[in-house]
């Protein structure tokens, strides 16, 4: 397996275990991982926010921890990743508005590069004009974005555990998708783990 360096995006209240597990699980296996934050340099830090499904008609919102940030945004350059991962939680809504993480993002689905992104993510890709005529995943409360960016959605299991792939593209509507999201992020990745 050729390790890949991979550029996470987040920001302050992304979805703890959408960033925390998918960075550890992706460090495991042998890949550099650099999580890039607009407004961050390399040490710093953004909070994370710890989503759950408590069975109200959305999902509840505690505080998590800090998750580190390990590259500065000013400095990188998407060239010299070869994928991206971008997590959901509240961090997506708004670094969306930030015009070089949308040129980043262009850059990855021009390249063909894999994508992975997870629950609220989208919302990057639907800012990033990226979806049209791209089949994808998300929390549901993203669908109606999905679905006017020209994307096709794709229905969300009942555990919200179902992940789906369209070429370079990996989506999963939350967390708990983590096992199926992952190992078809890995296998684009072109990455094999054997039991």
């Amino acid at each position: 397996m050729a390790a890949k360096k991979i550029l996470m995006l987040v920001g302050d209240f992304v979805e703890d275990y959408e960033a925390m597990v998918p960075f550890q699980m992706l460090v495991m296996v042998g890949h550099e991982v650099h999580t890039v934050c607009p407004g961050k340099k390399a040490g710093d830090t953004v909070k994370t926010a710890i989503h759950d499904f408590e069975g109200d008609q959305t999902y509840s919102e505690k505080p998590g921890h800090r998750f580190a940030v390990t590259a500065t945004f000013d400095e990188i350059d998407p060239a010299s990743y070869d994928a991206l991962v971008i997590p959901g939680g509240r961090a997506p809504e708004y670094i969306r508005l930030n015009e070089r993480v949308l040129e980043i993002v262009r850059h990855f689905a021009a390249a063909a590069k894999p994508i992975a992104a997870v629950c609220h993510g989208q919302q990057v890709l639907v800012a990033a004009g990226v979806l049209e005529g791209r089949a994808c995943t998300a929390y549901p409360a993203v669908k109606p974005d999905i679905v006017r960016a020209g994307g096709t959605w794709v229905e969300v299991n009942d555990t919200f555990s179902n992940a789906y792939v369209d070429g370079n593209l990996v989506t999963g509507p939350a967390w708990p998708a983590h096992p199926e999201w992952i190992r078809a992020f890995l296998k684009v990745l072109g990455s094999t783990i054997m039991p």
